[in-house]
C-alpha cells in the first residue's frame, strides 16, 4: 500500500521571516501562516476559523523567503508534514507538527489589495 504524505496550505504570514543556519551551514527559516476557513454556524451565520500552522523552508529557498515574504504576506505552501519530538529540560515529552515546504509562491505583499504576479520559490 502507498503512503501519501501532501499539504496545500493558503494564508498570511503572522510575522517577518528570519533566516537561520544549521551547524552545518544549511540555511533555513521558519514561519507560520494563518489559514482561515469560513464556515456557516448553527443559526446559518458566517463564521470564520483560524488555524495557525508553522512552515520551514530550506536550503536557497529560504534565502529568497526572508527576501521577498513579510509579515501578512498572503502565500501558497505546498510540502510535507512532519512530526518532531523531544524531552525538555524538566523530562516533559513534547510533539510538535510543521510543514516542511517544497514549494511557496507569492500571491500577494501585505500592503496590495490586488494580487501581484505569482513569485515561484522552487527547490
Amino acid at each position: 500500500m502507498a503512503n501519501l504524505n501532501k499539504v496545500f496550505l493558503i494564508g498570511r504570514l503572522t510575522r517577518d521571516p528570519e533566516l537561520s543556519h544549521t551547524n552545518g551551514g544549511t540555511p533555513f527559516t521558519r514561519f507560520t501562516i494563518a489559514a482561515n476557513r469560513p464556515y456557516r454556524d448553527k443559526s446559518g451565520n458566517w463564521q470564520e476559523e483560524t488555524s495557525f500552522i508553522d512552515i520551514v523552508v530550506w536550503g536557497d529557498a529560504a534565502d529568497r523567503a526572508v527576501t521577498r515574504f513579510n509579515k501578512g504576506s498572503e502565500i501558497i505552501v505546498e510540502g510535507r508534514l512532519r512530526q518532531s519530538s523531544w524531552e525538555t529540560e524538566g523530562g516533559e515529552k513534547r510533539s510538535k507538527i510543521e510543514v516542511v515546504a517544497d514549494r511557496v509562491q507569492l500571491i500577494s505583499g501585505k500592503s496590495s489589495q490586488e494580487s501581484v504576479n505569482i513569485d515561484d520559490i522552487e527547490f
